[in-house]
């Protein structure tokens, strides 16, 4: 069984999303294990860009933190290196083809899987264009997560049969951010998905309460939130650990 399934053998999984170096790595590293200690079953891992493209306001302005404190690939790499001392759950890198590419792709998978690191997300690189990425996943260990927008539709089943690790189905159009309602037809993506893998699917983009992730779970195979976690970053700061550890409990005991 791959690291990542593990996520997902023992009931519903939550996924939890920082951003690398918002406020500092310090504090990532204090949340992630404050997060895994609550309950998370998997961790996405932001890397920084300039540019994020599927994020909203609240992950946006977290990687305009973490740049402006220096943040780089490297200092990531190593912020893993020493999380992986004692976090033994999946843990997968969510960035851009930019910052593989530009630190050289093969370079930069060698080095994830040198670390610990189970997959990758690259939301701006369409499934018909991973093949510039797949061969270093391959060779590395390293899953290539892919993603089913809404949009999705005719390509569901194509993209569900060469899935990896899980698949990351995005419950709602626009970019990443917390949400008063999902009113996609998740129900009919998820049985699209089932008819064509048996890889593990969970939604993510607008998740925020309680309430949202059970009526996520209860369709797929666990919840995704980012922005809500983000959001107690920017509010508390070195604090945040304590305020993330009682929010993704709160979520996890909801998938229960």
């Amino acid at each position: 069984m791959s690291n990542i399934a593990k996520a997902f053998d023992h009931g519903k999984a939550f996924i939890a999303f920082i951003t690398c170096g918002d406020p500092d790595l310090a504090t990532t590293a204090a949340v992630v294990r404050e997060a895994v200690a609550n309950g998370a079953d998997l961790i996405e891992l932001g890397i920084p860009f300039s540019d994020p493209t599927a994020e909203g306001p609240v992950i946006q302005e977290a990687n305009v933190r973490a740049l402006a404190g220096g943040v780089t690939t490297d200092k990531v790499f190593d912020l893993v290196r020493e999380l992986r001392r004692d976090v033994t759950i999946p843990m997968v890198f969510m960035t851009y083809a930019n910052v593989v590419y530009s630190y050289g792709a093969e370079r930069f998978l060698a080095i994830c899987e040198e670390v610990g690191i189970d997959g990758i997300i690259l939301p701006d690189v369409p499934f018909e264009e991973k093949e510039e990425f797949l061969p270093y996943c391959r060779k590395h260990g390293v899953a290539l997560v892919s993603l089913i927008a809404p949009t999705s539709s005719d390509r569901i089943a194509m993209i569900a049969k060469e899935a990896e690790g899980f698949l990351y189905i995005v419950s709602s159009l626009g970019v990443t951010g917390t949400r008063s309602e999902i009113r996609t037809d998740l129900a009919s993506i998820v049985a699209e998905v089932r008819r064509n893998t048996t890889v593990p699917c969970a939604i993510g983009f607008g998740i925020s309460t309680p309430e949202q992730a059970r009526a996520m779970a209860d369709v797929s195979d666990g919840a995704i939130v980012g922005s809500a976690i983000v959001k107690l970053l920017a509010k508390y700061g070195a604090e945040a650990p304590k305020y993330v550890g009682e929010y993704v409990k709160s979520m996890k005991d909801a998938l229960r």
